[in-house]
């Protein structure tokens, strides 16, 4: 059941409204929205008598939302939602396109420094990296924990960058929530239904990748879990999925950004880095992300890729993500765009080593 609220309800009569569904033994959720404040309400397990909720000040009318998924619909919710970040212009989901850039995972401090320097130079507003690393070995790199999540925030200190990692389990959700601007739930996480209620009580918004065979409905019903909980600011991205095909480490299926821009008013990422595995695709994947609507890209990038503990060969040289930013700056104006500016740090000049083995693959 879907509350509209008279285009002027005061706060007040809002807040009224709210206690009066509490009271009712349901749940309230207030969105506002350019025009007039929607009130969803979730717990109730048949139809709502809709007399006493009807009669009281401000109320507009009162809508049955067919879809399960009730939060994350544009029936509650014309408006796209745009998450803002204090002290910063950066946000995701309004005209800007939000451009998030980092190695796979922080292996140490002159590496994840060399790599911030030159993402944020070419213009990205969010640094990724892993702290915690879900790897099909359990032999296989796992993160620095902690204190990857410290070399990130002094990354943040220093250059400007909002934060975004992954947290892969209760546990480290609890740090990652303390020190990450973005709370990254990954793709094997995204019917983890105890993890995604736990990040829907954080403060921080919440990044959404789908699974690696999730349907439309089930990506957004994992999104559900979250704002159920009372976190209005989750983000989706779009990181491929499992198919037949063996030219590719996923199929990255662009038609998912009109589809879900078509029902949710949340924003959409997509991840060509993961989404194809392999870096002469990931430039070609960004150019059509941004063409398709995309509301931003999160790519890897590693200053030495052939040597990364994970996820090398599907990581752009710094050089190769200089190159991306300027051609997305020339496709964004054609879909009604923006791109950040040149970031202010001083060039660093950073050499491009010799080709080696490529790094064993990890999943994000």
């Amino acid at each position: 059941m879907l509350v509209v609220m008279q285009a002027h309800a005061s706060e007040e009569q809002v807040r009224a409204v709210c206690q009066k569904i509490e009271a009712m033994g349901y749940r309230a959720h207030a969105m506002p929205g350019a025009q007039r404040t929607a009130i969803g309400i979730t717990g109730n397990q048949g139809e709502i008598e809709p007399g006493t909720l009807e009669e009281m000040l401000g109320v507009q009318e009162l809508i049955r939302v067919s879809k399960p998924y009730k939060l994350v619909s544009r029936d509650i919710k014309q408006d796209n939602t745009v998450i803002r970040f204090a002290g910063t212009e950066a946000t995701i989901g309004g005209p800007g396109l939000a451009i998030v850039a980092g190695p796979c995972a922080i292996e140490n401090r002159e590496q994840a420094f060399a790599v911030a320097e030159r993402v944020c130079r070419a213009g990205a507003q969010f640094f990724r990296g892993g702290a915690y690393k879900p790897r099909t070995s359990p032999y296989s790199f796992q993160g620095l924990g902690e204190q990857g999540l410290q070399i990130m925030a002094e990354i943040r200190q220093q250059f400007g960058m909002k934060i975004i990692t992954e947290a892969i389990d209760q546990e480290s959700l609890e740090l990652v929530e303390e020190y990450a601007d973005v709370i990254q739930i990954g793709a094997r996480n995204m019917q983890n239904f105890s993890l995604l209620k736990r990040a829907g009580r954080c403060k921080k918004p919440v990044l959404l990748k789908r699974g690696m065979s999730a349907t439309l409905e089930e990506f957004l019903m994992a999104a559900e879990y979250v704002m159920s909980e009372g976190n209005y600011n989750v983000v989706l991205c779009e990181r491929g999925v499992r198919t037949f095909a063996d030219h590719t480490r996923n199929t990255l299926d662009l038609s998912l950004v009109p589809a879900v821009q078509r029902l949710s008013h949340l924003p959409i990422l997509v991840d060509p880095s993961h989404g194809t595995g392999k870096r002469n695709k990931v430039t070609p994947l960004s150019r059509a992300a941004v063409a398709v609507g995309a509301d931003g890209l999160m790519v890897e990038v590693h200053h030495q890729p052939d040597l990364a503990l994970s996820d090398g060969m599907q990581s752009l040289y710094p050089e190769q993500f200089d190159e991306l930013m300027v051609q997305i700056r020339q496709i964004a104006p054609v879909v009604g765009r923006t791109v950040p500016g040149i970031g202010r740090q001083t060039p660093a000049v950073t050499a491009r080593p010799p080709r080696t083995a490529a790094a064993t693959p990890a999943a994000d």
